[in-house]
């Protein structure tokens, strides 16, 4: 990963991360890893647990960034989420996965997706 595409990514969890502080969620953690991987944001809205996962681009040429959160990184997720869970007692009987699709712009605000419950 180059330091572009990581400055990029930086970039995109901050703007969806203010996105989901100013919609009322409260942030629990970031970038939480294990052997399986890692999710970008960890956050409480209400009683639910939410497992977001930001995808940022600075076009569509290739397609909207939402789009890449395919089958096997729901599954990934998926399994981080219940380690995750595994470790914090008192969460889990109300889970949710996010999608946050960020398209930065060349010049102004960043274009911003959330997408409750994406799977």
């Amino acid at each position: 990963m180059t330091t572009t595409t990581r400055a990029v990514g930086a970039y995109g969890e901050r703007v969806a991360l203010r996105h989901l502080v100013e919609a009322g969620m409260t942030p629990v953690a970031r970038n939480w890893h294990c052997p399986d991987g890692e999710v970008d944001i960890i956050l409480s809205d209400g009683d639910e647990v939410v497992f977001c996962e930001v995808k940022t681009r600075r076009s569509t040429t290739f397609g909207v960034p939402a789009e890449a959160v395919g089958r096997r990184k729901q599954q990934r997720l998926r399994r981080i989420a219940s380690r995750w869970l595994a470790g914090a007692p008192g969460h889990g009987d109300h889970v949710r996965f996010d999608v946050v699709a960020v398209t930065a712009q060349r010049r102004g605000a960043a274009s911003v997706e959330h997408v409750r419950s994406a799977f």
